[in-house]
């Protein structure tokens, strides 16, 4: 009789011959195997020429520092690596059928520019590595569980960018000490983003005893009418929120802040650059350069799961002193002292 050993199964008594191994399943698995391990590994494999996509919502500045890194590091679009480009144009409504297209071709990376574009990729793709680049609180947006352990198939670089508000609307203090009512410019279809940016605009204006006229762009064509209406409603400055859409038409906003003769402060150097009054933010470039470093890890086998966010530890303070002659405004010594650069 058997008999049942403590702590495992039951033995037979009587053993029957082996069966022979299905040569065929165990041929299907290897397979199986090899096949997913070849994939995951599929930029090292000899020969082959990685396959890089970039999402961005609109054309901004932010691409070409990171293509510039790329190469440094050894990537040249054509030769050493393949690099697919989709662009929103500034028309949010778009990320998320640009972002499934990427990820059907199924690129070894997705490289996804700011928070609404990186959302729309993280939604595509719960398998490809996506490479974020400058988003403001990628825990917040839902994007990664921890910043120093992201988990999933997300990193990258953040930018702190709705961190800086106050510092923005205490410049706009400095540049027009007493300014009291400050028209604020929006986009409300970039909307995890700005939402976040305009919880934080409300709170801090709160502190510093300043009322906010919130006026909404939606498009580039509706910049002109909006400028207009932030002239009507008799604000004492403008706080241009830091948004593609908004840095994508950087110098046509300049021209329609000068016509009005409305002193602006924006989150990104681009627009100070493009004629408003002066801006204060993090060095997002930096944070698109080291994006490629990301990249280039994966490429070379790390897990996204495993590299920590990283945020730019640089900000930037541009004042543009053309601007201020046209508007008639003497700057402060102590604040062109601190500038990093000053338009004359």
């Amino acid at each position: 009789m058997g008999h049942v050993a403590r702590g495992g199964p039951p033995e037979a008594t009587i053993r029957g011959p082996r069966r022979p191994p299905n040569r065929r399943a165990f041929l299907v698995a290897l397979a199986a195997m090899l096949g997913a391990a070849s994939k995951a590994a599929g930029a090292q494999r000899p020969g082959r020429v990685p396959r890089i996509a970039l999402l961005l919502p609109a054309d901004i500045p932010l691409e070409a520092p990171f293509r510039d890194a790329l190469r440094e590091l050894g990537y040249v679009d054509g030769k050493s690596v393949a690099i697919e480009r989709r662009s929103a144009g500034g028309d949010f409504s778009r990320l998320p059928a640009l972002a499934t297209e990427l990820a059907r071709s199924e690129p070894d990376v997705i490289v996804s520019f700011v928070t609404q574009a990186s959302i729309a990729a993280r939604a595509a793709t719960a398998t490809i590595p996506v490479v974020i680049v400058g988003v403001s609180d990628p825990v917040s947006s839902g994007l990664v569980a921890d910043l120093a352990r992201p988990g999933g198939n997300v990193t990258g670089t953040g930018g702190h960018v709705s961190a800086v508000i106050g510092k923005q609307l205490e410049l706009i203090r400095e540049l027009k000490p007493g300014v009291a009512r400050v028209g604020t410019l929006w986009n409300p279809t970039n909307a995890v983003f700005q939402r976040q940016m305009t919880d934080e605009a409300r709170s801090v204006a709160g502190k510093l005893g300043m009322s906010l006229a919130f006026v909404e762009a939606r498009t580039a064509a509706d910049l002109p009418r909006s400028v207009a209406t932030l002239a009507a409603g008799h604000v004492d400055a403008v706080l241009v929120l830091s948004e593609p859409l908004f840095v994508a038409n950087a110098k046509h906003l300049g021209e329609l802040l000068a016509k009005h003769r409305l002193a602006a402060v924006s989150g990104s150097r681009a627009n100070a650059e493009a004629g408003v009054l002066a801006s204060y933010g993090p060095d997002l470039a930096q944070s698109s350069r080291r994006a490629a470093a990301y990249v280039d890890r994966i490429l070379r086998g790390a897990r996204p799961a495993d590299l920590p966010i990283e945020f730019t530890a640089k900000f930037e303070l541009v004042v543009n002193l053309r601007t201020a002659a046209t508007l008639g405004m003497a700057i402060a010594p102590a604040v062109l002292a601190r500038a990093d650069e000053v338009i004359r």
